[in-house]
């Protein structure tokens, strides 16, 4: 009975359990319900921003207290932090009243559900424009003192025994301001706590990096140039015309290689300047054991240089190394002095005497008769060379044609050639009977000379006193009036043409290279 009285007891707790977390249960969703009334329901987002939870006046007084913090880089890539507060730039919102909508618009009775409620209202958070400019323009990015230009990756100066190389870019901590400006404004519409202004990408930025395909193909150009090595051989002595000289001829401007050209034309007027031979005096020792002077005639070395240095530059350009020879308007027998080598015409005018040595070794002489003193016609003095060689030439002038069958031009039409017409040579013949200017052989030296030379053999014409030979009784016998006639007019007029063409040859190339002989 006592066990039966206790159950009877105990069993109206369970009920009021029940009970009371039925009114506990109602009571927080009553108070939920009172709680959402004026608050945004969880998951709303209104322009991006999550108001769960939020009134109105607290939205309100959070954009009376927003401030933006703004991340921003330094040089070095360590960062500052800049701030923006909303009141600098009167942050506010243009009406309440789309936001008390959504609230109203609001299921109150289902307050314990996440609602997951996005809105986008045009224009809700408004800001002074000109406000937000100025607080943006005010930040450290903008202060010349502080912000550091971005600069290009670029290759460097030629640095002698490591050449060229690439430096690469830096990147700086100069803002743009587009870029920030769009950055910030969205920020602040989303009242965002934070912009990191540098993830943003408001920087400015190199436009040239160091793995730019046009910067690496000017490095690999560059580098080729650098490796060039051109070599000119004068005789004993080398010329070298290496890479560190080619790179100082060379600018770099936008991503292109340029070479100097008149660098390279500087550098072929030096090298003519020091091996060009053509109208240099010389020294002589003539067959007789007297060194002489000679500082006339047009043998010697002479550089063509104006299409040396075209050549030059083109080789470069296409990045060939290797031996070159320079183009020549005239070369000489050797780069070593004398440069008329040792295999020559040796024509002493005042012995009327001639002498052709090979390598060094005399192989013939001849007396001769060379231009006619009393009438001023004298054989040029100067060294030449053979022009070209002719057999059976024919000596024309304006009524008269002579021929001779040897023929050996040296200075213009002045040449060497037999004269049938005179039975005798040497002596001073010359003084009173000589020719126009050229130098009359027997025919049968004339024949062994011509076997001996080819163009370009020197011809070495001097006087030298106390070397005169015996006057000579001049016989005529064998000779006609109209053989003497034809051949002094025959080398007037070859004299004439020749003294033309030296000069303007000589002037020519005085214009070409704007230098003056030497």
């Amino acid at each position: 009975m006592e066990k039966q009285t206790e159950e009877k007891k105990n069993f109206p707790l369970i009920p009021l359990v029940c009970g009371a977390l039925a009114a506990l249960l109602l009571a927080v969703y009553c108070g939920g319900m009172i709680y959402y009334q004026n608050r945004f329901a969880r998951g709303t987002v209104i322009d991006q921003v999550d108001v769960s939870g939020m009134t109105i006046a607290e939205l309100e007084e959070r954009i009376e207290s927003y401030t933006l913090r703004v991340l921003e880089r330094k040089s070095d890539g360590t960062t500052l932090e800049d701030e923006i507060p909303g009141t600098d730039i009167g942050l506010s919102y243009a009406s309440t009243e789309p936001l008390q909508e959504i609230l109203e618009g609001q299921n109150a009775w289902l307050w314990f559900l996440r609602q997951e409620q996005e809105y986008e209202l045009e224009d809700m958070i408004v800001w002074d424009e000109e406000a937000l400019e100025e607080a943006v323009q005010a930040l450290h990015g903008f202060d010349s003192d502080f912000a550091v230009e971005p600069t290009d990756a670029y290759v460097s100066e030629y640095v002698s025994g490591s050449g060229y190389s690439i430096v690469e870019e830096t990147q700086g901590n100069t803002l743009n301001l587009t870029r920030t400006l769009a950055a910030v404004r969205a920020a602040v519409a989303g009242l965002e706590e934070e912009v990191d202004l540098d993830a943003e990408g408001c920087y400015e930025t190199p436009e040239i990096c160091a793995d730019d395909e046009e910067l690496q193909s000017l490095l690999t150009k560059l580098k080729t140039y650098e490796n060039i090595t051109i070599t000119y051989t004068f005789g004993d002595n080398v010329e070298v015309l290496d890479g560190e000289t080619i790179c100082s001829w060379l600018s770099v401007e936008d991503l292109e290689a340029t070479l100097d050209t008149e660098q390279v034309e500087e550098f072929v007027a030096t090298l003519r300047k020091k091996y060009d031979t053509i109208f240099r005096s010389r020294t002589f020792r003539t067959s007789y054991g007297t060194e002489i002077t000679i500082s006339s005639g047009d043998y010697g070395w002479w550089m063509n240089y104006v299409q040396e240095a075209e050549e030059l530059a083109e080789m470069i350009e296409n990045g060939e190394s290797g031996e070159r020879t320079p183009v020549y308007y005239q070369t000489a027998a050797s780069y070593d002095t004398p440069d008329y080598g040792d295999t020559y015409i040796e024509v002493n005018l005042t012995a009327q005497h001639l002498f052709y040595y090979e390598d060094g070794v005399l192989v013939m002489e001849s007396d001769f008769v060379s231009g006619n003193s009393a009438k001023g016609y004298d054989t040029p003095v100067g060294v030449y060379s053979i022009t070209y060689k002719q057999r059976d030439a024919t000596l024309v002038g304006e009524t008269y044609s002579t021929p001779v069958s040897y023929w050996m031009p040296f200075n213009g039409n002045i040449g060497l050639h037999d004269a049938t017409w005179r039975s005798t040579f040497g002596g001073d013949i010359y003084k009173t009977n000589g020719s126009h200017g050229c130098i009359n052989l027997p025919y049968a030296k004339a024949q062994e000379l011509y076997s001996y030379v080819e163009k370009g053999t020197p011809v070495i014409c001097y006087y030298l006193p106390g070397t005169e030979p015996a006057a000579t009784e001049v016989d005529t016998s064998g000779e006609t009036e109209d053989n003497v006639q034809a051949e002094e007019e025959t080398e007037s007029a070859e004299t004439t043409e020749a003294v033309e063409t030296t000069e303007t040859e000589v002037t020519e190339e005085i214009t070409d290279t704007g230098g003056t002989a030497e």
